[in-house]
């Protein structure tokens, strides 16, 4: 073999190898988180309130399912009160669309100071597992805010029709999900203040960027052995 014909081959298999981790990153599915503002209407027991907060959903694989965190940016309603630390216990709803329908339920701890009274009440994250029952693209959107605090409840409902917050191309789980009308079950938050990590665009494009990274080390690989093996017969 000419050494042109070589040097031919040699670039040839390197940019095979450069498609090839192009075509990964192109294919594999990625996951859109948005910071979506939610009008909250709510019936408390003096009165009905209203206020905006950005409604922000992360997602984690766990398992079969995902671990989602919906976390509120400004405060909701308020008290006439002050509400002493621990007083407050919120809970909500994430509404699901797209390849799945239903609800996940979400909850949080109790607040973790006082919050004076007649200020926004600042709600803590809130937390639940969602189970895939169908494949494709699933949407989560903010449903129904429930704070239970001092015997009373009060009930906040998005007046807005927001979008949702997250996308998440998933698969059905083997044996399917809940079977009881709601696709995911409540449970506590993480304690000591661990971080989820996020599932978004950043996350994914580290995942993909290392994922074609191995693609084209592969093909590097192939070229090495090449070069060597004509090197040899030289």
């Amino acid at each position: 073999m000419s050494y042109r014909t070589y040097q031919k081959r040699t670039a040839a298999l390197a940019s095979a190898a450069a498609l090839a981790g192009s075509a990964v990153l192109m294919a594999a599915p990625a996951a859109r988180a948005d910071v979506v503002d939610v009008n909250y209407q709510c019936k408390t027991p003096i009165g009905d309130k209203s206020a905006v907060s950005p409604i922000d959903i992360k997602s984690v694989k766990s398992g079969s399912g995902y671990r989602l965190t919906m976390t509120f940016e400004k405060g909701v309603s308020s008290s006439p009160v002050e509400l002493g630390k621990g007083a407050m216990n919120p809970s909500a709803v994430i509404k699901l669309g797209g390849a799945d329908s239903g609800t996940v339920a979400v909850k949080g701890p109790a607040n973790p100071d006082a919050i004076p009274a007649n200020t926004p009440i600042k709600i803590t994250d809130l937390s639940g597992t969602y189970t895939p029952k169908g494949s494709g693209k699933v949407t989560f959107t903010a449903g129904v805010l429930t704070i239970e605090a001092l015997g009373t409840t009060t009930t906040c409902t998005p007046g807005n029709n927001p979008k949702p917050s997250l996308t998440l191309t998933v698969a059905a789980a083997a044996g399917g999900g809940s079977t009881s009308g709601s696709s995911g079950s409540s449970q506590d938050a993480p304690a000591g203040g661990e971080e989820l990590p996020q599932t978004g665009p950043e996350d994914s494009a580290i995942a993909l960027g290392t994922l074609g990274g191995t693609v084209l080390l592969a093909g590097a690989a192939g070229v090495l052995w090449l070069t060597r093996r004509n090197q040899a017969r030289g």
